[in-house]
């Protein structure tokens, strides 16, 4: 973090874009003592203050429409609207937009009460100090936009639709580990787990655990659940309710009457519009005031400064647990077994070799591309898991050095053909290596292939449209979960806790014909200790023990060159000036605080 960045940190924080809380604890990290840095907040006299909103609503409604972007990537528009089923972060915030968790996570990764009335603790004896369950109770007066109430048997049946396997939802493994839900009431469960849970939170909380109704998808969970005319029409409890959803498009809703909490929301519609790339989605906010909000600004930071001086709108920049990463293919994507490319009954042809992927490693310019592309936006970094910062391995180091991976190839054999390619038993370092289409991803392609080619191996770059690439679609082919090529990158998060982001590398969570590709192990890289690692965690109930884990479960991945960190990727959105209530959190969608957004 530069100069530049401290000044745009503390001119945040003094005009209340940036909480006080949050900005201390960012000082704090960077080695200041928590009085100097509130000083610094609060240095100036009272005109340095953060001034207190000119309006704040008082009322439900009357605050007009709400426009937001999703311009691309996981963040094109929605392809359905059921959170079970949301691969991609497109699918989950469309579907937040009407549906709700139990709870959700702010900025500092704590659990909030949304359609729960209070966050259970062993305090309050909600939570075994075993971690073996957990009561829930649920807020009351809560009803579906179709009038029908909420209740304790929605929860039990969203346990029981998305543990089914025959319904193949990619939010599965959140639940298959309970082995029961108890009905306590009308508004209370009892949540008992088949062994003790440190992540009991997982469950009905947070990004994608949003509830759906019992009553409308009762008829159709397991092998029918793609069947349900609601995939596509929502009824939630959420702020909006349903109007239009033309897939990959838009999504149109209008406030709910009825909504749980008083005086909200603000707006009286919504749109969520997809399509376009990331500096129109910026201009379209920053500059021309056509949008109120766009999320996920992956332009250059040169570029998104120069639109913030337009004085529309504003950046929003927050940490979190995103990394962009290059992933290696273990399996053969250019042989078909049983109808199914990079099966796991194949492995890959070249990348199987390490000194292959250990010379890949060695040629990623990570530093360019956070100086050249990235700026504040993030940060170079050798982890694959970084936040939050218990759980980042100290063990790993990241370099760039072409010289070296050259010694490394020339040692395993690969040599230089007349063409410059090297080669082995008659196969070439040729490699496909495919993201999705923006800017700052080209240009990353584009400097790994300049790198590459000084050690001898060929890159070809493809690029495929977000809409497509992030979809949900099991027939479509040229999805990230088929992984059709050698490389990919793109970006995800680990998670408030590492336990489903860290579940990417498990043997049990393949991608596969056979799970419709819903499998989160996308390399197919398999590790008997690895394994057992993850599953140790899925138990430990000491909090140092099981961070020392997660800490050899990362180390692992980077050794073996399973995928090359890139960058760890900040939060990036822009606002509109007048917009207020985000509190963006990096631990849960963009759409938590949906309901508390409005215009001072």
């Amino acid at each position: 973090m530069d100069e530049r960045d401290i000044h745009d940190l503390i001119a945040n924080a003094r005009a209340g874009r940036l909480s006080r809380r949050r900005f201390v604890k960012t000082m704090v990290g960077l080695g200041l003592t928590a009085p100097i840095a509130a000083q610094l907040v609060t240095a100036g006299g009272a005109a340095a203050q953060p001034r207190a909103p000119s309006f704040v609503p008082t009322r439900r409604g009357g605050g007009g429409s709400l426009r937001v972007l999703w311009w691309q990537a996981w963040w094109q528009a929605p392809t359905l609207l059921n959170p079970h089923f949301a691969t991609g972060t497109k699918d989950q915030d469309g579907s937040r937009i009407f549906y709700e968790p139990l709870a959700a996570y702010d900025p500092e990764g704590n659990l909030v009460p949304v359609l729960a009335a209070d966050i259970p603790t062993v305090d309050n004896g909600g939570l075994g100090r075993d971690g073996t369950w957990v009561v829930w109770n649920l807020k009351k007066g809560v009803a579906w936009h179709d009038g029908k109430p909420f209740t304790a048997d929605d929860v039990i049946f969203n346990w029981e639709y998305a543990a089914d396997p025959a319904t193949a939802a990619v939010t599965i493994g959140a639940y298959r580990d309970i082995d029961r839900v108890e009905r306590l009431g009308d508004h209370a469960v009892k949540v008992v787990f088949k062994q003790p849970t440190p992540f009991w939170y997982e469950a009905f909380c947070g990004q994608n655990r949003a509830l759906i109704p019992k009553h409308l998808f009762g008829a159709y969970k397991g092998g029918k659940s793609r069947e349900a005319p609601t995939n596509l029409k929502p009824v939630g409890t959420g702020p909006y309710r349903f109007v239009d959803f033309r897939p990959g498009d838009i999504v149109r809703g209008e406030i709910n009457p009825n909504y749980h909490v008083p005086n909200r929301p603000f707006f009286d519609s919504f749109e969520m519009k997809g399509g376009g790339d990331a500096a129109s989605a910026a201009r379209a906010v920053l500059q021309t005031g056509e949008y109120d909000f766009a999320w996920n600004i992956q332009v250059e930071d040169d570029i998104l400064r120069r639109l913030e001086q337009g004085g529309k709108g504003r950046a929003e920049i927050f940490p979190t647990g995103s990394i962009e990463h290059i992933q290696c293919n273990f399996t053969d994507p250019w042989r078909e077994v049983d109808g199914e490319r990079s099966s796991i009954k194949t492995t890959h042809p070249v990348l199987v070799d390490s000194a292959v992927r250990q010379a890949l490693s060695l040629l990623v310019d990570r530093a360019s591309v956070h100086e050249e592309i990235y700026g504040r936006q993030g940060q170079a970094t050798a982890n694959y898991l970084n936040a939050p910062a218990r759980y980042s391995s100290r063990n790993v180091r990241w370099e760039f050095n072409v010289n070296r991976a050259n010694q490394i190839l020339d040692a395993a054999g690969w040599k230089r053909g007349a063409d410059g390619i090297r080669a082995k038993d008659g196969k070439r370092l040729k490699f496909l290596y495919q993201t999705s289409t923006n800017a700052p991803r080209q240009k990353t392609q584009a400097i790994v292939k300049q790198a590459c080619a000084k050690a001898g191996i060929d890159i070809e770059i493809k690029s495929v449209v977000a809409s497509v690439f992030f979809a949900s679609d099991p027939a479509n082919p040229d999805t990230y979960p088929h992984f059709y090529s050698d490389l990919q990158m793109y970006n995800t998060s680990t998670g408030v806790d590492p336990l489903w982001g860290m579940r990417v590398f498990t043997s049990q969570e393949v991608a596969s014909k056979d799970n419709k590709w819903s499998g989160r192990n996308i390399t197919r890289w398999r590790n008997e200790e690895y394994d057992r690692l993850w599953k140790g965690a899925e138990t430990e109930m000491d909090p140092v023990k099981r961070a020392a884990l997660f800490i050899r479960m990362n180390d692992l991945v980077i050794q073996n060159d399973v995928v090359i960190p890139v960058l760890w990727r900040n939060g990036v959105a822009v606002a509109a000036t007048k917009l207020r209530g985000l509190d963006l959190s990096g631990w849960d969608t963009y759409l938590w605080r949906l309901p508390y957004w409005y215009k001072a």
